[in-house]
């Protein structure tokens, strides 16, 4: 048992490796994130000019901007195996749930390298200011951690589609929204002078517990639908 669990673990960091390798090559997904939240960053930045924001649209913007982002991109993980005629190689290679662990591997380090472009460009243009970094930290961790597992396992059910785009965003869309909302308002909080882990209980509980949901029925669904 202990073996098969470090044979899969290994063929997973391979997976993610060779993602890795390939994303350098070509740089679609890293260029594509990166260019979305520079380009609506500034976009916001310029029809504000200068206006003040309430913290709640604010913390509303930055998710908006990051889960939109991370549309632009994420969803290569699985869509390139497809075009390449790869994903048959990728079946006889691992189980499923190997694959969808490589994959999602992938798509965090994709998603944590938007929050490091999108939260400094953020603090700069729009005045974004945090009084509770632990807190904020906290939810930016399970959010995006969430986030990338749903998007993750869309992307392997959208890979065969002819408009893989638009059904990228209808079908991850109503999956993401409850993740969003407590986002959303646990950054508020997070935002707001003397608010602690304490007040932000039930969002964090929220959050964990969507996580916890989405991981257990993506690696059990994720075989139906990538044999599918």
């Amino acid at each position: 048992m202990a073996t098969s669990s470090s044979g899969s673990a290994t063929k997973a960091i391979s997976l993610f490796l060779k993602d890795i390798k390939s994303e350098f090559r070509t740089r679609y997904a890293i260029n594509a994130i990166a260019m979305f939240a520079v380009v609506t960053v500034f976009a916001i930045s310029f029809a504000i000019k200068g206006t003040g924001l309430s913290t709640e649209l604010q913390a509303s913007l930055l998710w908006i901007v990051i889960y939109f982002s991370s549309l632009s991109g994420l969803a290569q993980s699985f869509v390139k195996e497809e075009e390449s005629k790869t994903a048959m190689a990728l079946r006889l290679y691992a189980p499923a749930e190997v694959i969808f662990a490589g994959k999602l591997l992938f798509n965090l380090v994709l998603l944590f390298g938007l929050n490091l472009i999108t939260i400094p460009l953020f603090a700069i243009f729009i005045s974004f200011e945090v009084a509770s970094y632990p807190l904020f930290f906290a939810i930016l961790l399970i959010g995006s951690t969430g986030l990338a597992v749903v998007t993750t396992f869309v992307a392997a059910i959208i890979s065969k589609a002819s408009v893989k785009g638009a059904l990228f965003a209808v079908l991850s869309f109503p999956l993401i929204l409850p993740l969003l909302v407590e986002a959303i308002s646990g950054t508020k909080k997070a935002m707001t002078d003397g608010i602690a882990f304490g007040a932000a209980r039930m969002e964090i509980q929220v959050l964990l517990s969507y996580l916890v949901i989405m991981v257990v029925l993506s690696f059990l669904l994720f075989e139906a639908v990538w044999n599918d």
